[in-house]
């Protein structure tokens, strides 16, 4: 079977045999609802009196695979509003999709043998026989709700995946199994890395190793600002109304703030971007063309309001801090910068092993402006693309620009192939107007200058998620929260443990030594499940002689008679180029 026709077709022809399956298992009252295919697979939602649980997946797999060997035919017939009006009567949904429809819309409906019919546009597959071939298996029940919206009926979602064969299916278990050892929520309570607490959903609380960890992130993103001429600052978490009437956030994104009314004539909002905070530092006095770039960078606290049932882990939380920059600068000056900006992205890229890919978003259909500087903006964008990554090098997502200006974003690939969109550079001709901003150009004249929105993790928070997930927790060392542990064999040692310890915390490494009477065995067993780099086991030997036993993680032999000054001087090496891997020979 042609593969284009499986990724257009089988899997959504699926989704029909698991409509009828569910059907005939539990009877004509079953109201089906939508079953569109997904990556891996499909889902179909129902409305029926049975609570779908594990135990019934059987009976569903079972059934569909005894619909597919019937080998019926598919029939696609084009019918009128009232015959499918007639013909969906029963089903709720399906009529009220058909009375959503155009008056002049074609309404096409597919038979699957001849007692079961969904409403569809298609295409489909012309026989069953086609589909025998088809790997799948039932991925979990959820409940959902009609159309997204928390205020209609509640469904039950059957989610299924689905490949060409049976390798492919195994081959995406596997890999499905991989991702949940590695589950950024499950890795983060075991490593007590962050924690969150229902009085503040999607608000992490960062434990002190998980904050050890932000901050060396924090440190290394500072570190590779700084020589690219970036100045730090930081604003309000909270602004009165006007500041987001001006910048068009009220109208565009007030559904998306934490609004703060004070009283009846004051307003407050907690800032969901920092954009209007930088313009107001930058209005703050005159301006010359001599400073322009003028580059701001921030990682202030933002915070934006999302559904309970979309929060995940750090990947979607309703505070995070973004690792922000707002530049501002001249029209001649935006192909210059922003290919600095996707140099910078990508050497941080490159430093947790990860590459990057670009994909541009035009203009949407709630934009701010004049059409005519957006398409400036756009072209202005689609050149830099095209310089750098060749004409077909990257990807134009139509109509997904923010509302104030089109953007570039930066797409990484993890280790399980996993795509995030991760940086945004957003050009922006317009928050420049709405605020008047004005520099003084080499003429004299009063200038507006153009504003760039750019990041390159997104979020911490999110960033943070992603490298707990790509690292499986065995961080590089320069990142690990913690990055040397002190193991004493006996009591005895103790002062010489301490000894290392003051040396580490001299050094700025971060280390933890356990002084407790326990077996050394079960000392250097919980440091390792902790996932510490490097764990020093001292004893008589080394304290008579100033060397460390070093157990390195993922190595199976200990190294012996590690001169102490040896490994200090090769963890600080390791933490000033940010290399990935550990060193194993001192």
């Amino acid at each position: 079977m042609d593969k284009e026709f499986f990724l257009a077709n089988y899997r959504h022809s699926m989704a029909h045999v698991l409509a009828k399956a569910v059907v005939e298992l539990w009877g004509k009252d079953v109201q089906y609802a939508i079953g569109p295919q997904v990556d891996d697979g499909f889902y179909y939602d129902f409305k029926l009196d049975h609570n779908i649980s594990k135990d019934d997946y059987a009976a569903i797999e079972n059934k569909m695979h005894e619909i597919l060997k019937r080998k019926e035919t598919w029939t696609r017939k084009e019918v009128s509003r009232s015959e499918a009006l007639e013909l969906f009567k029963n089903q709720k949904y399906k009529v009220e999709i058909i009375q959503d429809l155009p008056e002049d819309a074609t309404i096409s409906i597919y038979y699957t043998g001849d007692d079961f019919v969904d409403l569809c546009r298609g295409p489909h597959i012309e026989n069953s026989q086609e589909l025998l071939s088809v790997a799948f298996q039932i991925k979990f029940v959820s409940g959902s709700y009609w159309r997204g919206d928390e205020h209609n009926d509640q469904l039950q979602r059957v989610y299924v995946y689905a490949f060409p064969d049976k390798k492919q299916l195994k081959e995406h278990l596997d890999m499905i199994k991989e991702a949940m050892e590695r589950d950024h929520k499950k890795l983060g309570a075991e490593l007590e890395l962050f924690m969150f607490h229902e009085t503040a959903p999607g608000m992490p609380y960062w434990l002190p190793k998980g904050w050890n960890m932000f901050n060396a992130l924090l440190s290394y993103w500072r570190g590779e600002h700084l020589p690219h001429g970036y100045q730090e600052i930081s604003a309000p978490v909270l602004n009165e109304k006007q500041l987001w009437v001006t910048s068009g956030h009220w109208a565009h994104y007030q559904n998306g703030m934490f609004i703060a009314p004070v009283d009846e004539n004051t307003t407050y909002a907690i800032k969901p971007m920092n954009c209007p905070n930088s313009i107001n530092v930058f209005r703050s006095r005159g301006r010359s063309y001599r400073e322009l770039p003028l580059r701001y960078s921030q990682v202030d606290v933002i915070h934006r309001r999302e559904k309970s049932g979309e929060l995940n882990g750090l990947f979607r939380v309703q505070e995070f801090h973004q690792d922000d920059a707002h530049i501002f600068l001249a029209e001649e000056q935006i192909e210059e910068e922003i290919a600095d900006i996707m140099d910078i992205a990508k050497s941080i890229y490159a430093t947790f092993g990860l590459t990057y890919t670009a994909e541009l978003s035009t203009r949407p259909d709630d934009f701010m402006g004049d059409i005519a500087l957006w398409d400036k903006a756009e072209a202005s964008l689609k050149k830099i693309l095209d310089n750098k990554f060749g004409e077909d090098g990257y990807e134009i997502n139509e109509g997904d620009g923010a509302f104030y200006g089109p953007k570039i974003d930066l797409g990484m690939r993890d280790c399980l192939g996993r795509q995030w969109q991760m940086g945004t550079i957003q050009l922006d001709f317009q928050l420049p107007l709405n605020f008047d901003l004005k520099y003084v150009a080499p003429d004299g004249s009063f200038k507006q200058p153009v504003m760039i929105h750019r990041a390159i993790f997104g979020s911490f928070e999110r960033f943070i998620g992603i490298l707990i997930e790509h690292f499986k927790g065995q961080f590089p060392f320069w990142l690990s929260p913690v990055q040397v542990a002190i193991v004493p064999i006996r009591p005895e040692h103790n002062d010489y443990a301490k000894k290392l310890a003051d040396q580490m915390l001299e050094n700025s490494i971060r280390f933890e030594v356990d002084y407790s009477d326990q077996n050394m065995k079960n000392k250097i067993k919980k440091f390792k499940l902790e996932r510490v780099p490097y764990v020093l086991v001292v004893g008589d030997k080394e304290a008579e002689n100033s060397t460390v036993a070093v157990n390195i993680r993922g190595v199976k032999d200990n190294a012996f008679g590690v001169p102490a000054e040896a490994f200090l001087d090769a963890v600080l090496k390791m933490n000033k180029t940010h290399c990935l891997a550990l060193k194993t020979e001192f």
